[in-house]
């Protein structure tokens, strides 16, 4: 698969793939006899292990050192399944600084209905206030 293919597949531009390559967010891509990046079955898997774990937020620093730790081998499996699990932290951490602004965005958004069925707005409702943010 040319570089072309899998940008569009993936939505993701040239310059990204090969960034990802050169800092080792993925292997080095095999190439053709010309020296043209040719990806195979498992250069693709990588590139949707990177994509996937960029998504999720894992630094690139982490997901380098993945990869490094993987092309070391088996002996690494302690290793990579320990920054798997950093990786995991850090996106759980993520994830809770998000669901407590949800919090307190529904609880905004609780007064501005109470105040437009009421005509008053009114932020001292310590039980509404509760409900929304520790909901």
């Amino acid at each position: 698969m040319t570089i072309k293919e899998v940008c569009e597949k993936y939505d993701i531009t040239p310059d990204t793939l090969r960034y990802y390559e050169r800092v080792g967010v993925i292997p080095e891509v095999t190439r053709t006899s010309g020296g043209i990046r040719n990806y195979t079955e498992e250069d693709i898997k990588w590139v949707e292990n990177a994509i996937c774990m960029r998504s999720a937020g894992v630094p690139v620093e982490m997901i380098i050192e993945y990869v490094r730790l993987f092309q070391m081998g088996d002996d690494t499996l302690e290793d990579r399944c320990n920054l798997l699990k950093g990786a995991k932290a850090e996106v759980e951490a993520v994830k809770k600084k998000y669901d407590d602004e949800l919090k307190r965005l529904n609880y905004k958004i609780a007064k501005y209905e109470e105040a437009i069925q009421t005509g008053v707005l009114n932020w001292d409702d310590e039980e509404m206030k509760k409900e929304c943010l520790n909901g």
